[in-house]
This record gives C-alpha cells, structure tokens and sequence, in this order.
C-alpha cells in the first residue's frame, strides 16, 4: 500500500503564500503544512489554520534565512555575527551546516529555540501536530537531537523524514535539466544520514514517514516531474514537500528563491490531473494527524 501525506512548507511567509494554502487545501491535495513561528505573515496563517480543520497544521523550523523567536541574547551560538543585521540566523545552509558538523550550536540553545517556535503556534491556538526544518537542517545529526528534544518536551508526535528514497534519484529521470544536477548530488551525499535517523526516530518513540519526495524538484516542479515522482512512489507512507504561493509583491520582498516557481505548484495541485494520477496508482493521500494516530 502507498500512502501520500501533501505538506505545503511555509506558511505565514506570507499571506499570498497562505491562500495558496488554503487553496489547495480546500480544493486541492495539500493536507498537511507547517508554520513558521517568525514568519511575516505569522497570524494571518494562524487564521488560515484555524479555518481549516482538516488541515494538519506542523512548525516549519527556522534555524537560517530568518529570525528567532527567543531572545537573541540567549542564543548567540546560533546567530551570524553581522553587525548590519543584528539577531538573524546564518543566511546560508552551508554555514549551519558547517558549525553543526562541528558542534559549534549549542544543543541547549537549539531546544530552546526550537520550543520556542512550537510554543508560539499552540499559544495561538493552533495544535502542533509535526515537524520540519526550513531547508531540511535536522539532517544533520547535532540538529536532529535538539529537534527530537524539544518535539518530546512538547508532545509533537511526528518529525519530517527529509530522506529522498533511491527510487526517486535515477540520473535519467533528471536528463536535460541540468538546474537540478547539483542538487541531485547533495541529496545522494546527505544521504549517509538516513540511517542515523532511523535509529534515532526508532529510540525516540517518534513517527515518521519513509521519506520524502520532491525535494530535487523543488523550484522545478512541472506535470511531468510530479508524474515520474508518483510513479516511483514504493509501498509505504512517504511525504510530498510542495510550495504553492503567489507571485505577488510581498512573495518578491521575502527572503526566498522560489518565486515564479509556487505559482506553477498552485495550479498543479488543484489540478484534476493530479488526482487522476494518485487514483491510476493507487495511492491513498492522508494527513500527518492520521499517521501520526496511526495511519502508518
């Protein structure tokens, strides 16, 4: 049996990027999205969540590109130093990267924060039913801990398993899109952290799925990579990361690459098509509430 749980990333960028939710949400296949804490557009998304019961409402994670929820004073070690733009996280993947690789964030600083944004969402009313991370950083194993952490200390049953299965990372099916060739390459490299993180879900008690995909597609998604993507969907519980949104002003003021790019994911996923092809493979779409429940 194939399952498919549709988790549109970033809600609250903005409030175009929150339509675009909802949307698809509501006449769509998007069943699942995860907030982010600090994001511009933070309570208009809370509404959004509010007025859409189905929808499994999670905590994007912002540990870069963006600003914290806690004080700054209290964690410096996860801070760049940029006297220009005091209190943000590093801009760049690469350098949390880096001083995760070599434990230079504190863990107890990470939790804290991290507890933080979780907490923010539930006191506006909104249930945290999972979690990811902006730009999928609890791949990295000193992240992950501080996640898995702060996820127990405040009941949140699932984390995103931010894996690409191999099924879905055939060379060929990315001929002629050379866009996508590095990203490929990062994908395979990270995945010498699969197995570290299915030991840990498994010693946390914590459910996730088997992994995820769209994640190479990201900022190229078209009909006929989401089909191949589908097509090679083996058995089990896997997670389709998407971003609708709106090109509109605010989405060109955000921080943000993906640009034209949401637009084009919106209209697929309302698309009749799209539903044509989950039915021809018989694949089942739930939300993260229901695997988390039980649904795995």
């Amino acid at each position: 049996m194939r399952q498919l749980i549709v988790n549109a990333d970033d809600l609250g960028l903005t409030a175009g990027v929150n339509r675009a939710i909802q949307e698809t949400h509501v006449s769509g296949v998007v069943t699942s999205a995860t907030l982010m804490a600090s994001g511009a557009a933070f309570e208009d998304a809370i509404e959004v969540a509010r007025a859409a019961p189905g929808l499994s409402v999670g905590c994007h994670v912002v540990l870069v590109d963006g600003t914290p929820v806690s004080d700054p004073g209290a964690i410096r070690t996860l801070l760049a130093n940029r006297s220009a733009f005091p209190g943000r996280f590093y801009s760049r993947v690469s350098a949390v990267a880096a001083r995760a690789v070599f434990g230079r964030l504190d863990h107890d600083q990470l939790v804290s924060e991290i507890v933080a944004q979780i907490r923010k969402i539930e006191a506006a009313g909104v249930k945290v039913t999972h979690l990811d991370t902006h730009k999928h950083t609890h791949i990295f194993p000193q992240i992950l801990r501080a996640v898995v952490k702060a996820a127990k200390i405040c009941g949140v049953a699932a984390i995103r398993n931010p894996f690409v299965p191999v099924t879905a990372m055939r060379a060929r099916q990315f001929a002629g899109r050379p866009e996508m060739w590095k990203r490929y390459g990062q994908v395979r490299m990270l995945r010498s952290f699969a197995s570290q993180f299915r030991e840990k879900m498994k010693r946390a008690g914590l459910a996730t799925p088997d992994g995820i995909v769209g994640v190479i597609e990201t900022g190229s998604f078209d009909g006929s990579l989401l089909r191949q993507a589908l097509a090679n969907l083996p058995d089990g519980t896997w997670e389709l990361v998407c971003h609708p949104g709106y090109d509109d002003a605010d989405l060109r003021a955000a921080h943000t690459r993906l640009i034209e790019s949401r637009d084009e994911e919106r209209r697929l996923l309302t698309s009749p098509e799209l539903r044509q092809v989950l039915d021809e493979h018989g694949i089942r779409v739930i939300n993260y509430r229901e695997f988390a429940e039980g649904g795995r």
